[in-house]
């Protein structure tokens, strides 16, 4: 059933093209939860301080909480569901979240896996200081940080071809 007032939009989410229409005031965390069902993006503060809700959209991280809907209309959107490369390997990133113990309830680790996603590709060498400076915007209640920082160290090391 179409909104009435509600505006055609066009997204493709981890390479799968969607259209809808949508209600001006919808929030794109939402309407990637409950119009498409990608529940992985989760939805903390609601007002883009803890970073569970973080997405790419064209590439770069955005808080999808303070974005609307429209906003993202003929956009490139990838949320945590698209990481991997299939149902029986993970993203190196998430595989090294998996191994150094980087998660512990869960919550936060979309928000952190999609904001460092891009940062390793842009920073491959990353120090400890840069990961965490690269981390500070999304919030963790369960772990004191080093394990996902041991994680990123990790993954990226196995991104360059340089660890097992």
């Amino acid at each position: 059933m179409m909104a009435q007032g509600g505006i055609p939009i066009q997204v493709t989410v981890n390479g799968k093209s969607h259209a809808r229409t949508v209600e001006p005031r919808l929030l794109l965390s939402d309407f990637l939860r409950h119009d498409l069902g990608l529940t992985g993006t989760h939805v903390g503060c609601e007002h883009g301080v803890c970073g569970a809700c973080t997405i790419l959209v064209d590439g770069e991280p955005v808080r999808s909480c303070l974005m609307f809907a429209v906003q993202a209309d003929g956009r490139e959107l990838s949320t945590v569901e698209g990481l991997a490369p299939g149902p029986e390997q993970l993203h190196p990133l998430q595989q090294a979240f998996w191994e150094c113990h980087g998660l512990q309830c869960g919550f936060c680790t979309p928000g952190f896996l999609m904001t460092l996603v891009p940062f390793l590709e842009q920073n491959p060498h990353p120090t400890e200081d840069e990961i965490r400076h690269a981390l500070s915007g999304n919030l963790c209640r369960c772990t004191g940080y080093q394990h996902i920082v041991d994680a990123v160290l990790l993954a990226a090391a196995r991104m360059r071809g340089e660890a097992r």
